[in-house]
């Protein structure tokens, strides 16, 4: 779900750019006054953690590959904020020191995989699992909640890339940017996202979130966010 260069048009990245700026400062600002001293570990692990996961790719037929994320795993342990801040970083590394991901594109997915993953797997964690408890429903809760935040990411991935062709051509209408129009775009990260990638990262997060609640080693802010 990275976006490169030369995908997203100057009139979808630079909004898009503007809004995920506004929203890391926000985060920042959240992040110093909620986050004690000894919680920052939490924070680098957090960035890691999301780091490594998206190293490894899985392959799909067609010939492409995508991989996790780990927004949601992060979102549910340390709270939508800490999250936004972690998988940020782990973009802007990406992209300036690995090439992955494109530097006008930084914007865009900072907000989808970032900024949009985050906050959806929170509230479908908190929504889902409610004021119930017991161990079925935080592991439906949790799946659930890798699942659809990666899957409605995509799904804004897909309608960045699909409104090019409308909003930036040529006199003649040929698209200068994403060729491929809605009806192309979304179906073909949809398909994907949810019958491959989603559950990847429903699977990771689920498990990971069910081991660290087992052996007691949420950190406190979890606590403070409601999920724990």
């Amino acid at each position: 779900m990275h976006i490169p260069d030369g995908y997203l048009s100057p009139q979808m990245y630079v909004p898009l750019y503007a809004v995920s700026g506004c929203v890391l400062a926000v985060a920042l600002k959240k992040v110093k006054n909620e986050v004690s001293t000894k919680e920052v570990p939490y924070l680098a692990m957090a960035a890691a953690f999301s780091f490594l996961i998206q190293m490894f790719n899985i392959p799909v037929p067609g010939g492409t590959a995508g991989h996790a994320v780990g927004a949601g795993i992060v979102a549910l342990l340390l709270g939508p904020w800490t999250a936004v801040l972690a998988v940020s970083i782990v973009l802007i590394v990406q992209a300036l020191v690995f090439g992955d991901g494109g530097i006008t594109a930084l914007g865009a997915n900072c907000f989808n995989m970032g900024i949009v993953m985050p906050f959806v797997s929170y509230w479908t964690f908190k929504i889902i699992k409610g004021k119930r408890s017991g161990t079925k429903i935080v592991n439906i809760a949790s799946f659930l909640a890798g699942y659809l935040g990666l899957c409605v990411a995509s799904l804004f991935a897909a309608v960045e890339f699909g409104i090019q062709p409308m909003i930036a051509h040529s006199a003649d209408g040929r698209p200068l940017y994403a060729p491929y129009p809605l009806s192309i775009a979304v179906p073909a990260m949809a398909l994907e996202h949810f019958l491959f990638f989603g559950i990847a990262e429903g699977l990771v997060t689920a498990l990971l979130f069910s081991y660290i609640l087992k052996h007691q080693s949420a950190p406190s802010c979890a606590v403070k966010g409601g999920i724990a």
